[in-house]
């Protein structure tokens, strides 16, 4: 076949203002951060006059806890900027050495402030309980109250100064692998169906996955992965080395093991995370007899990963200009109230977002909240992929529980938790859903729904709670002592690839280096609260939708809440319990009844 055209992204110079986010909330220019930034630095010193007097008063204490707000406010503010001027072109060096002299003073501000953590710490219990009587130390008490629960695992004030300083090289290993996935692994070019040539990109490989060519599909997945095979020493010694940064913290501090550091800050039992596994185990035969389906509707001698993402029908084309976007999400929100979906429309058509794809911009997509900002959303959309219209729904989700955090809380307790903010952004998933089955036209645009619905659950509970499962092992490997070699972590992900897929689908060998490319692995035991999020989100927006004012009333207050309550107490607030399997059995359920549902349809 002859190419009919070479469809190339843009450089970032070329994208519409109009299409790109608006960071001059955060800050006007890049001048206006550069003063910022010499403010900040000068108030580092700041610290030491409070440093050996926080157990003389309340008021010594409240007055080094507001000059630390003040201080983490600001670095929110221009972190927050530098960041998202990173992710506009990951190649821009200018926006790399914001972001590097930026986390070069925030390292040393956390060094200048190491001291609170340890000096707080050191005051008896008695007096500390006396002292958050005080007025002045209202704003403070819950998060003090929080703080005595680490007694038992702070350190001295020089260790954790060492801790502190360590900062911007724990990061190392995070930031190698961001840059060589998104800015020097070149991935080439593929002509689609369409005869065009397109760069095949991690913001574009989820496209060519969803071709209805499965040449298209198959010859995209391998020239993706080849890269990923030439690159596969450096990219295990990278994951490696973030495991072992996550177990020399949690072994520095005295914790357990990292898993139990890590669900330590949100006050989750570890059986919260062990049922997950244990329920998404239990329902595999349900996920089985989902690729079995797919095999026989698509008319497949043998089912590949390259076959799991796109539609079964996939020759209906959807498409949605992000207007049209815009507008069926907000319709489909109508339950959450006038003021959810007035606000939400003017960001989405506003400038909350930076909306379409751009040479060498990170892949993916993200919200970032910031107190002092409007809560940005980062899209790489395409029109004529439907689950761009969900990402969007999902992205809002977590944007407008920003909004109403910042609307309802103080700084200290506005940024709430990933466990709760997987609710906010599924929850909106599933209002789309439903809204958009409600206005299907045909059963065969809603078996595709439906079909669309399934992978949902699947990617989201049982693909995660398979990388949650991943986490674990890999990270008991480590600290069991085994190397993490490339072969060892291969064969500890294609384990899992064969349990989770079944005895019928064919594992093509280079798809165990999957476990080396997924961002989300830099950040340990993150994975796991999609799943459990998703699982609570199907239950609370069935309450939301069946019930009354008192069931939307309590969730938005759950939306209000931040962080002013443990994530488990927020969601038993809303209506749902995540410490009972019962939340994610239910989501399993619903999906095995999808399944079979969708194989009458077809």
């Amino acid at each position: 076949m002859t190419s009919a055209s070479v469809v190339r992204l843009p450089e970032r110079s070329e994208v519409k203002e109009s299409d790109t986010w608006d960071l001059s909330k955060l800050f006007e220019d890049d001048a206006a951060w550069e003063k910022a930034f010499n403010e900040f630095e000068a108030l580092i010193p700041g610290f030491e006059q409070f440093k050996g007097n926080l157990g003389v008063s309340a008021a010594e204490l409240a007055a080094c806890l507001d000059f630390d707000s003040k201080v983490d406010r600001l670095g929110e503010r221009m972190g927050n900027y530098a960041y998202l001027k990173t992710t506009e072109d990951t190649t821009n060096s200018d926006y790399q050495r914001m972001m590097g002299r930026f986390q070069n003073v925030a390292t040393r501000a956390g060094e200048a402030a190491s001291f609170i953590r340890p000096e707080i710490l050191a005051i008896p219990d008695e007096k500390l309980d006396q002292m958050l009587q005080a007025p002045e130390l209202q704003l403070y008490k819950l998060g003090l109250e929080r703080l005595t629960r680490y007694k038992p695992y702070t350190l001295g004030e020089k260790e954790e100064q060492l801790l502190a300083m360590q900062g911007e090289m724990a990061g190392a290993t995070s930031k190698i692998f961001r840059q060589l996935h998104d800015s020097d692994l070149k991935f080439g070019d593929i002509e689609n169906e369409k005869g065009e040539t397109v760069e095949l990109s991690p913001s574009t490989f989820s496209q060519f996955l969803i071709s209805p060519d499965r040449n298209v599909r198959k010859t995209a997945f391998h020239q993706f992965y080849d890269q990923f095979t030439a690159h596969e020493n450096c990219l295990a010694a990278t994951l490696s080395g973030s495991i072992q940064k996550d177990i020399y913290y949690a072994r520095a501090r005295g914790y357990d093991s990292a898993l139990h550091e890590a669900l330590y800050a949100d006050d989750v039992p570890q059986t919260v995370y062990d049922s997950l596994i244990d329920s998404v185990r239990t329902n595999l035969p349900a996920l089985h007899k989902y690729y079995d389906l797919r095999k026989r509707k698509m008319g497949l001698e043998e089912i590949h990963h390259y076959d799991t993402y796109v539609p079964i029908l996939s020759d209906i084309e959807v498409e949605y200009q992000w207007d049209e976007a815009v507008d069926v999400v907000c319709n489909s929100l109508k339950p959450l109230g006038d003021e959810y979906c007035r606000v939400l429309r003017e960001g989405l058509a506003g400038r909350w977002c930076d909306r379409y794809p751009n040479l060498n911009k990170q892949s993916g997509a993200f919200s970032y909240g910031s107190y002092d900002g409007n809560p940005y959303i980062m899209m790489n959309y395409k029109p004529t992929v439907l689950n761009d219209v969900f990402t969007l729904a999902h992205e809002a989700g977590h944007s407008m529980h920003s909004y109403f955090s910042i609307q309802n809380q103080p700084y200290e307790y506005y940024n709430y938790t990933i466990f709760v903010a997987e609710v906010a952004s599924t929850f909106n998933e599933q209002l789309l859903t439903r809204y958009m089955l409600a206005n299907a036209t045909d059963d065969r645009f809603k078996a595709y729904l439906i079909n669309n619905e399934i992978d949902g659950i699947r990617g989201t509970i049982i693909r995660q709670t398979m990388f949650a499962e991943f986490e674990k092992i890999s990270h008991a490997m480590a600290e069991a002592g085994e190397p993490l070699t490339v072969d060892a972590l291969k064969t500890t992900y294609g384990n899992l690839l064969n349990d989770y897929f079944g005895p019928e689908f064919v594992v093509d060998e280079v798809l165990p280096l999957e476990c080396m490319r997924i961002p989300h692995f830099y950040r340990a035991f993150y994975v796991y609260k999609y799943a459990t999020g998703l699982s609570a989100a199907i239950a609370l927006s069935q309450r939301v939708v069946n019930g009354g004012a008192q069931e939307l009333e309590d969730y938005l207050s759950f939306l209000k809440g931040g962080c002013s309550k443990y994530p488990l107490e927020l969601l038993r607030d809303a209506g749902v319990d995540m410490e009972t399997p019962e939340p994610v059995d239910t989501a399993l359920k619903r999906f095995k009844e999808l399944v079979d549902e969708l194989d009458s349809l077809l």
